[in-house]
């Protein structure tokens, strides 16, 4: 693993090529407004161009000084306030110097599972998101062109993330504590090799992985994040046939379908950027879905997922369930190879704590002979049309779960 060093030059020159292809045609994709290198400045609005930070807020002096910057600083001086930030500014690189280059989903379109069953294969992955009944598909094909949909479900805003780096897909609530509701973009910059995200009500800039604002006048609030899960298209489509899908109705001109990333997600490969720590105890490539209650952290290794099938687990005394299914390739490698999906649910229900064992069917708990599926659905049985309680979790490669979560456990078969 990347610590702390500079990118091998063999690296930085595959990341170019793939950061080319995931943001050409540039002009075909900028939504109005955008920041372009030649004239940043222009080519922003009027609330947009104006500082968010006022003199009384600052310190004196260069905010950068000592500090070795690896970013562009250009549209960023007069709009965030880089007198305040949580992380050290060296942290972060850029991975493309103009802001919305990889533009993010503004006024997401929606198709029916029927239209959207034309394009979709079966085993490729999806995002289900469901809030208040209102349930929705974003197939990671569309989301690796845009790292970013902010959307409004069920009346929510909400934010759709996806970042390719460390195939860490996250929804979070787009309205901070003080009501103010925030539509997210693409910085272009990166930490721990994971997408930094810029607000445009503020200009502060934001951790993807942990939900935190890191620089600017936010610094220190934290999103609340939704649960969601990946599942291959072929289980939404079955479990939700009046489901809405995200269309490759974008507004930009992309090859979806075609993956920029492919072969990334290589057991033997490393992260383009460093990366801070050096954990070893998985390679860091290893897919894992992580779990997390207060304190306590714990990452499943998919290797061992595919061997069980099964986890019964307790974390700070909630009992929860890890069910892994084959069937969902990976969105890096162009239909394949099968990765298989992860479900992480509460196991109490009804008043009673289940245990559940895999079947042929799919999962069944031990106390009442229920037959469950992958999205925590009770599909037969006595208990027959009840929904497990979700758990926010996350797959991620191993790497960026380590490097922001170093303390985490990692489970291993009893």
């Amino acid at each position: 693993m990347i610590k702390n060093g500079k990118l091998k030059p063999m690296i930085f020159l595959g990341f170019l090529s793939i950061a080319v292809a995931a943001c050409a045609p540039l002009a075909a994709q900028n939504p109005v407004g955008s920041p372009t290198l030649d004239d940043p400045a222009d080519d922003a609005s009027e609330t947009a161009a104006s500082p968010t930070h006022t003199d009384e807020k600052q310190e004196s002096g260069d905010p950068f000084a000592g500090v070795n910057i690896s970013f562009s600083q250009t549209f960023w001086l007069e709009r965030t306030n880089f007198y305040k930030h949580s992380v050290d500014l060296s942290e972060i690189f850029t991975g493309n110097p103009v802001p919305d280059a990889i533009p993010a989903i503004d006024n997401p379109v929606f198709e029916s599972v029927e239209d959207a069953d034309v394009w979709l294969g079966e085993d490729w992955p999806v995002m289900l998101f469901e809030l208040e009944g209102d349930v929705r598909a974003y197939p990671l094909a569309i989301l690796i062109w845009h790292e970013i949909v902010n959307d409004v479900v069920a009346g929510e805003p909400v934010a759709v993330t996806f970042c390719p780096l460390c195939n860490a897909t996250i929804a979070f609530r787009r309205t901070v504590d003080d009501g103010q509701v925030l539509d997210f973009g693409t910085s272009g910059n990166l930490r721990n090799s994971d997408l930094v995200m810029y607000d445009r009500q503020t200009f502060s800039w934001w951790q993807q992985f942990t939900g935190e604002a890191i620089v600017g006048d936010l610094t220190g609030t934290v999103l609340d994040f939704l649960p969601s899960q990946i599942i291959a298209w072929s289980d939404f489509k079955d479990a939700h046939p009046d489901g809405k899908v995200l269309s490759r109705d974008t507004g930009a001109v992309r090859d979806y379908g075609v993956n920029p990333y492919a072969g990334y997600d290589s057991i033997n490969s490393s992260p383009f950027f460093p990366v801070e720590g050096d954990d070893e105890r998985l390679l860091p490539m290893e897919r894992v879905v992580a779990v997390e209650f207060g304190d306590v952290t714990i990452a499943y290794p998919f290797t061992l997922l595919e061997g069980v099938r099964v986890v019964n687990d307790e974390i700070e005394g909630r009992p929860i369930v890890i069910l892994w299914q084959a069937g969902t390739v990976s969105t890096f490698g162009n239909n394949g190879p099968d990765t298989g999906s992860t479900g992480v649910f509460s196991r109490e229900v009804e008043g009673q704590t289940l245990t559940f064992v895999a079947n042929t069917d799919g999962f069944e708990d031990e106390e009442t002979g229920t037959t469950w599926n992958l999205l925590g659905h009770a599909v037969a049985g006595p208990l027959e049309g009840a929904q497990l309680e979700r758990v926010v979790s996350a797959e991620h490669f191993w790497f960026s779960w380590a490097a922001f979560r170093p303390e985490t456990e990692v489970w291993s078969a009893p």
